[in-house]
């Protein structure tokens, strides 16, 4: 199930508004020119930004989302007939991408919303039968290690962002519950009229739990990259799909 910050239809209309800055995107699409992939699979696109981006330069592009409001942004976009978008999670894909990809991507919090470790198993064994042999996975995930969970505060947070169609909505995020290696928190959107409140769970896996998850389902890890917009807070994983 999508969290709400996703999922309802007033949240989602203003999701891109409230987080303009995808710049991290920008890894991301240098890898796919790096690795020369044709077929991208965008696992979690959300509201389609990364996808989109893609779409425009002429990749083949898959975006997959579990939240339906967040897909109804996506597809109101320009572009949005040049990408084949699938509601659902992983298990959704249909059985005629099976080795047709050559690239599967994970950005922002995906991987660490994949919070169940037989859904974590799932996903990853689903990605690599729409490999490509040879075919690759990248993904980012937070280094629990440095605790970024204790700056999820209002005080550190709060902004005010004027959205057009939607007036002034102040919003923050705010930490409801650490329980190792699950951590919670809450996005509050506080709207002229309302205010709507949606919590998520992130699971904090380390480095080597993450590398033996892979290995256990048939990837190799090529290498593990700092992200560049946050060195030392946040680990790439470049994977590639194991012979056999």
């Amino acid at each position: 199930m999508a969290d709400d910050l996703f999922e309802h239809p007033r949240l989602a209309a203003v999701y891109d508004a409230l987080d303009p800055d995808r710049s991290d995107l920008n890894v991301y699409a240098a890898i796919v020119t790096e690795l020369g992939a044709r077929r991208v699979l965008d696992l979690g696109c959300g509201t389609g930004t990364f996808a989109l981006m893609l779409a425009i330069r002429g990749v083949d592009v898959v975006g997959v989302d579990p939240a339906g409001a967040s897909l109804d942004v996506a597809r109101g976009k320009k572009g949005a007939d040049r990408v084949r978008w699938v509601h659902g999670d992983a298990t959704a894909l249909p059985e005629d991408m099976e080795g047709q990809v050559d690239l599967a991507v994970m950005t922002g919090n995906v991987a660490q919303a994949i919070v169940d470790e037989q859904d974590w198993a799932t996903t990853l064994a689903v990605v690599r039968r729409c490999l490509r042999p040879g075919g690759h996975l990248v993904f980012e995930t937070r280094r629990p290690e440095r605790r970024g969970w204790e700056e999820w505060t209002r005080e550190q947070s709060e902004t005010v962002t004027e959205v057009p169609g939607h007036g002034l909505i102040r919003h923050w995020v705010q930490l409801t519950k650490v329980d190792l290696p699950l951590v919670s928190f809450e996005a509050v959107r506080v709207f002229g009229d309302q205010t709507l409140t949606s919590t998520s769970t992130l699971r904090f896996r380390s480095e080597d739990e993450i590398a033996a998850s892979l290995g256990a389902s048939g990837y190799v890890v090529r290498e593990v990259r700092e992200a560049p917009d946050r060195p030392g807070r946040e680990l790439v994983f470049v994977t590639q799909r194991a012979a056999g």
